[in-house]
């Protein structure tokens, strides 16, 4: 199974290193940044399921980097984990678009807990609940499940990525590279006529004319 990936941008090396150690001892692949400027130019060469960023960092600070980010449409999920304990602090942490706030010092199982949490939501942030795709079909993020005319409709592993990854860039043409990065595992190689497969079964499901296909693009959901 992949890896989930994490980019932790932390300027203090010694408390860096433990992080990066103790996540890995718990199967993440932990990428190191030591500054803003170096963790936005990270960001941009590659893919994470979730950003850890200390705010105190030499270059841009936490809270920018992370607004750029989200200016930029990236929507991984992201915890700040910092000494500043004011309300006006955690206040431009949200603001900013983190999705949980940790304060120095901290036990390394409670960061651990924070990211199974948030990491089991999927594509989504915290303050999405349920999402509607049409009239009588949504689906409930906190379960985890599409939902059609009140009953639950089961979908296969790659299916409910799919359908996420689509639902987290609704409006937006996602492309068929980013489908087979975000939907297939490291090991497996991917399948347009599977992929093809997937999309017609959702059709089915939510509708034909909620997902588009885009012509050598990749698709794109809209929902009502």
């Amino acid at each position: 199974m992949q890896k989930s990936k994490i980019l932790l941008l932390e300027d203090d090396i010694n408390l860096s290193e433990t992080i990066e150690e103790y996540l890995e001892d718990e199967g993440y692949e932990v990428v190191c940044a030591y500054d803003g400027i170096s963790a936005e130019d990270i960001i941009y060469e590659k893919k994470f399921d979730i950003l850890l960023f200390d705010v105190n960092v030499p270059g841009i600070n936490g809270f920018e980097l992370l607004k750029k980010v989200r200016d930029n449409g990236d929507e991984t999920p992201a915890i700040f984990i910092t000494s500043l304990n004011s309300t006006d602090d955690l206040s431009s942490g949200y603001e900013s678009g983190c999705d949980d706030y940790i304060r120095k010092p901290f036990e390394l199982k409670e960061l651990l807990l924070r990211i199974k949490t948030i990491l089991k939501r999927g594509f989504f942030h915290k303050n999405e609940n349920v999402i509607k795709i049409d009239d009588g079909i949504f689906y409930d993020i906190d379960a985890n499940e599409l939902v059609k005319d009140g009953m639950a409709v089961k979908l296969n592993n790659k299916e409910d990525k799919l359908l996420k990854l689509l639902l987290k860039h609704r409006g937006q043409i996602v492309s068929h590279d980013l489908i087979f990065d975000s939907v297939w595992e490291y090991e497996e190689e991917p399948s347009d006529n599977a992929l093809r497969t997937y999309i017609k079964n959702l059709r089915k499901i939510i509708g034909k004319e909620s997902i588009g296909s885009i012509k050598k693009l990749g698709y794109k959901l809209v929902t009502k």
